[in-house]
Formats: C-alpha cells, structure tokens, sequence
C-alpha cells in the first residue's frame, strides 16, 4: 500500500506532467502526434495515484510482488515502446535523408553536364564562325581555304 504522502506527489506530480504537455504544444515544442502518447501516460499516472485499488488490483492482474516493481514494469514497457517508436522514425528519416542526397546529386551532375554542352556548343559555333562556316541544324560546312 502507497502511503498517502506518496499518492499526494503522484497525483501532483501527473497535474503538473499534464500542464507542461500542454504547455508544450502551445509553445509548439512537442508535435501534437507525440502529444497523445504523453497526456495518456499522464492520466495513467494520475489514476493510479488518484485511486487506492487500481494500482494493487493490476498488480494481483500481473502477478507481481510489489506496487512499486508493478510501477517499474510498466514505466519499462513504456520506454522500450518509445525506443522502439523512435527507431522506426529514424530509419525511415535516414531512408528519406539518402534518398534525397542522391537525388541532389543526380540533379547536380546533369546540371553540371548540362552547362558544359551548353558551353562546348557554343563554343563550337563560336570555331565555326570564325573559319567562315554557318552553324546550321545539320552538319556545319567547312570553308575551303
């Protein structure tokens, strides 16, 4: 059994998780995907503060020793949930994040390749002209000298 002083910061200290959530999201801080996970976490935590028996009948439930390893247990599947979550954002940003780096460079090197034909080209007529032949849209004819 939580003594009362406990259950007093429990339930504080969930109000007070809650408020800062909020918080957050009005500040724009923490996205608002993100934002229903933490206010459940929150309730959750200020329900089994709140309330004497929920805490002691879910640890009868799992079958553990003690209110606090019951508290452990769930604060651990909570944070191996979120770990995991994590992991798939970020593989699927470092998937996006190479995808997008290729892209640029392919984008660059037909950039680049781009302006040197343009410059070869231009360069052509350029050689043309001098020596007398009339850049035309079939083969440039060549003045005899």
């Amino acid at each position: 059994m939580i003594s009362w002083n406990l259950r007093i910061i429990g339930i504080v200290g969930s109000v007070g998780l809650l408020l800062f959530i909020l918080e957050s999201v009005r500040r724009r801080q923490l996205k608002e995907e993100y934002t229903v996970l933490w206010v459940l976490t929150g309730v959750v935590l200020l329900l089994l503060a709140a309330w004497p028996g929920l805490l002691r009948n879910v640890r009868n439930l799992i079958g553990a020793g003690s209110e606090a390893s019951t508290l452990y247990f769930f604060g651990l599947l909570f944070v191996v949930a979120l770990v995991l979550h994590f992991s798939v954002r970020v593989s699927r940003l470092e998937r996006r994040v190479v995808s997008m780096m290729q892209e640029i460079a392919l984008l660059g090197a037909a950039n680049r390749n781009g302006s040197r034909n343009g410059a070869e080209a231009q360069a052509t007529d350029e050689a043309d002209a001098q020596e007398g032949a009339v850049p035309e849209h079939g083969a440039p004819e060549r003045a005899v000298r």
